[in-house]
């Protein structure tokens, strides 16, 4: 059976610039995804995190925590659609 010139694919050999190359262009066009979902994710920590310490040196347990937690969301969120949205 013979392969069509355009199915046949030619035999390039393992090159180490060329998939040092290929990481690199896929590390910077996911870059902003990635940025993105470490600002949700560290949003939502970070604000429940000083939720929770207001909380117990307060004694308010847990509304500080639970607002923490909303306003992490909320900010996480918005950064993650202004990453997504950008053209």
């Amino acid at each position: 059976m013979l392969l069509a010139p355009q199915m046949a694919k030619k035999f390039r050999p393992f090159s180490y610039e060329r998939s040092a190359r290929a990481l690199q262009e896929n590390v910077t066009r996911a870059g902003p995804a990635a940025t993105a979902s470490y600002t949700l994710v560290g949003g939502i920590i970070l604000l429940g995190g000083i939720g929770y310490a207001v909380d117990s040196w307060q004694g308010t347990s847990p509304w500080f925590l639970l607002a923490g937690l909303a306003t992490g969301i909320v900010v996480g969120f918005y950064e993650l659609v202004k990453t997504t949205w950008r053209k």
